[in-house]
């Protein structure tokens, strides 16, 4: 075929796509005209500008409505986008993550709220907490767990102490890449990154480089930062961060876990409803007696609520006592899971809701 027979093929179809192009601008601007006057509503009201169970149901509608060939994956990323926009013309929306930039955390920030937000970077997870409770940031991102290495001590620690709730869940694949300036390891002595990373990739570091010193650093990000900067070291990050510090990739995907997953929770000052596909996390406490343990969970048996997630934590007073995280599916505010509650509440030594929202999906 040649170029003109392949011009005259493609310049029908180009122009069929140029006149839908140019109704879907219309289209979304009468969208975004729409989310003004909601808007309006909204600071009516006093009422928050993000609603993550709004935004879980229109993506879940669409995803029903389309017969393809987009698939689900396709709606969501294209209305998170669609949705953020109009989000940014009623209020600019800052959002704390775990940095430098370049971080999975920024990363799964994006994925969840979108790119028309403004990302403030915290040196620690700590930093990301605070920001948020003193009103720096209306939102915050920071990692629960990790499919390989388990919780992040750290977060479950802050979120017993702190007042915010948990409004949403967003599970991303970690991809590890070795980084260095060179793009090999001519000349490198050490390898920094993360902990949790150092850990994902602990079998492959012993085995194609046992000779590099790992160093734990704050984020992988900051790793990519050092490597940056000093030619004999190596980082363990991800694309964004290669890109962000003009890094080369010496080697690609190299955590053990090739399904590696973590597992990130966003923390605001206000409740998310219901969605119809929620989850509700919260921390209890029980009385150090036999049989303890089995009072305080038959009530979500006997109310038919199941437990997705069950962590333990040693509680930092008294001697062998613990605080457990747990998962359970459906909102708070639905009958059975409310009913649950009001028992573990009367049973435990202490009960903690930590929110009910959105469960990734």
């Amino acid at each position: 075929m040649d170029d003109d027979e392949l011009n005259s093929r493609l310049k029908p179809l180009r122009e069929r796509i140029d006149a839908l192009d140019a109704q879907l601008i219309a289209l979304l601007n009468q969208r975004a005209a729409v989310a003004l006057e909601v808007g309006e509503v909204k600071k009516h009201f006093n009422a928050p500008v993000f609603r993550p169970e709004r935004e879980q149901q229109v993506i879940a509608r669409l995803q029903q409505m389309s017969g393809g060939p987009l698939a689900d994956a396709h709606i969501s990323a294209i209305w998170r986008e669609i949705m953020a926009a109009s989000r940014a013309l009623e209020q600019n929306i800052r959002v704390g993550f775990l940095g430098p930039a370049g971080t999975y955390s920024e990363q799964a920030m994006h994925e969840y709220f979108g790119q028309s937000i403004e990302g403030l970077a915290c040196a620690s997870i700590d930093e990301v907490f605070r920001s948020v409770e003193a009103g720096a940031a209306e939102f915050g991102v920071v990692p629960i767990e990790n499919s390989t290495e388990g919780a992040v001590s750290r977060t479950l620690d802050l979120l017993l102490e702190t007042q915010l709730l948990i409004g949403g869940e967003l599970a991303l694949p970690i991809h590890h890449n070795l980084l260095t300036a060179s793009g090999d390891l001519t000349g490198i002595t050490r390898v920094c990154a993360h902990p949790q990373a150092l850990a994902q990739c602990q079998r492959w570091l012993a085995t194609h480089a046992p000779h590099l010193e790992r160093q734990a650093v704050s984020s992988n990000a900051e790793g990519a930062r050092l490597a940056a900067q000093d030619p004999s070291i190596a980082a363990i990050a991800g694309d964004r961060a290669a890109t962000q510090y003009g890094l080369q990739i010496a080697y690609a995907l190299i955590q053990d876990d090739p399904h590696n997953r973590t597992r990130f929770v966003m923390i605001g000052k206000e409740p998310s409803g219901p969605s119809g596909y929620d989850k509700t996390s919260l921390i209890v406490s029980v009385a150090n007696e036999p049989g303890a343990m089995f009072k305080l969970l038959e009530p979500l048996a006997r109310h038919g609520v199941s437990m997705t997630r069950f962590e333990s934590r040693p509680a930092r007073v008294g001697t062998w006592e613990y605080y457990f995280y747990i998962d359970l599916e459906g909102h708070r505010d639905d009958p059975a899971v409310s009913a649950a509650l009001v028992e573990l509440d009367q049973k435990a030594a202490l009960l903690k809701i930590l929110g009910s929202y959105p469960r990734a999906r």
